[in-house]
């Protein structure tokens, strides 16, 4: 895969501001209030949004310690666990890859499964969120990886909004990788 430019960040992140980005005020999933919102269904729901994504995310799992699969909480995650393994199927080293996604509850019927896709006790994994704030759905997708006998060794993000993920996760002995940051946006 040929590698990811300062250009096709900065092509991402307007994108982001173009389709994503709203100043109003707005409660959180988080129960917090802010005064502006970020909508990252809609950058990923675009070609251009999706790849670009897919192709940084990418970029940056192959840029830090390694691991055997990529994850994330149901629904948000899920286009962008996508992304990144689309983009994985272009470039031979990542062809191994796999993706899962991590249900709030486990299922009533079929298998009863919480963790759905290439998931396997002792993986060692990426969490992947569109949005932080709080971290609070991708600490539970930890939790729940844990439990399940996986390794969470990176979490990585689109946007931090800086409001206390970073931290959550540092509590947590993981490092928090945003591709964007509070600063990038104007607020």
């Amino acid at each position: 895969m040929a590698s990811v430019t300062p250009a096709d960040r900065r092509a991402l992140l307007n994108l982001i501001l173009e389709v994503s980005f709203e100043r109003r005020k707005v409660t959180l999933s988080s129960g917090k209030e802010s005064d502006f919102y970020l909508d990252l269904r809609q950058t990923l729901m675009r070609p251009k949004g999706v790849s670009l994504a897919g192709r940084l995310v990418l970029d940056r799992l192959q840029s830090g310690p390694p691991v055997d699969a990529v994850g994330g909480m149901a629904v948000g995650a899920v286009p962008l666990v996508s992304a990144v393994l689309a983009a994985a199927a272009l470039d031979p080293a990542m062809d191994g890859l796999l993706g899962f996604f991590v249900r709030k509850e486990k299922k009533a019927h079929g298998l009863g499964r919480q963790l759905e896709g290439g998931f396997a006790p002792g993986q060692t994994v990426a969490l992947v969120e569109d949005t932080t704030t709080t971290g609070g759905s991708t600490l539970e997708a930890l939790e729940i990886v844990e439990a399940a006998g996986g390794k969470v060794a990176r979490v990585i993000c689109l946007v931090d909004r800086g409001e206390g993920a970073a931290e959550a996760f540092s509590a947590r002995g993981v490092e928090l990788e945003a591709i964007f940051r509070r600063e990038d946006l104007p607020v």
